[in-house]
C-alpha cells in the first residue's frame, strides 16, 4: 500500500491519479493480516496530496456473546491529506504542519496508506462484535453455547428483577 507520488508532486495543482489497492496488511493489534481492496484517488493540492477513496477489508473477531470467532467485513471511507517532507525538485526539506498526527510522504516520495487504513479500521470496528444479530450467547450457569442448543440448567432469576417478571408474565389481566 505504498504509492510513489513523485510525478504527482511535480504536476500542477488539481492533477489527479487513480490507484487500485489490492494488498494484505496488519490492521488490528492482534497481529493478523487482512486483505484490503478498493479504489482511491490522489489529488495534488497546493501544499499536499489529498487521498480519497473507499477500501474494503475483513477482520477476524470474537463474538462478545458466544466467544465464537467470526469474520467482520469493514468498509473504510478514507479522506486524508499527506504532506511532503522533501521538495521533489530541489531536494530541500519542507516544513510540515504543526499537527501532531498528520500523515507525511517520506523522503523518497512514497505515500504509505497502511497507517491511515489501520486507524480507519480500528474506528470502524464494532464496540461489541456479534457473530449475528440474534446471537443467544453462553449459558451463565454451565457455559454452553445457546446458539447450538439449549441446556437443562435451571435459570435463576435475580430477586431484584422479580417484580418486572410478574409484569411480563401473561397470567391474568390486571384490574
Amino acid at each position: 500500500m505504498e504509492i510513489s507520488v513523485s510525478q504527482l508532486l511535480k504536476s500542477p495543482v488539481g492533477m489527479t491519479k487513480d490507484w487500485v489497492v489490492d494488498d494484505v496488511v496488519e490492521l488490528t493489534e492482534i497481529g493478523l493480516e487482512s486483505p484490503i481492496k478498493g479504489d482511491i484517488k490522489l489529488v495534488r493540492t497546493n501544499r499536499s496530496v489529498l487521498v480519497k477513496g473507499t477500501l474494503r477489508t475483513e477482520v477476524h473477531l470474537d463474538c462478545s456473546r458466544c466467544l465464537k470467532p467470526f469474520a467482520q467485513k469493514l468498509s473504510l471511507k478514507i479522506e486524508e491529506e499527506y504532506f511532503p517532507t522533501i521538495d521533489v525538485i530541489t531536494g530541500v526539506p519542507v516544513g510540515v504542519p504543526d499537527q501532531p498526527d498528520c500523515f507525511t510522504i517520506d523522503e523518497h516520495h512514497i505515500l504509505s496508506l497502511v497507517e491511515a487504513a489501520r486507524q480507519y479500521a480500528l474506528l470502524a470496528l464494532p464496540m461489541k462484535p456479534l457473530c449475528r444479530k440474534n446471537c443467544a450467547g453462553l449459558c451463565p450457569v454451565c457455559g454452553k453455547n445457546q446458539n447450538v442448543g439449549n441446556c437443562d440448567c435451571v435459570k435463576v432469576v435475580d430477586p431484584r428483577w422479580a417484580g418486572l417478571a410478574k409484569l411480563a408474565s401473561p397470567s391474568k389481566p390486571r384490574e
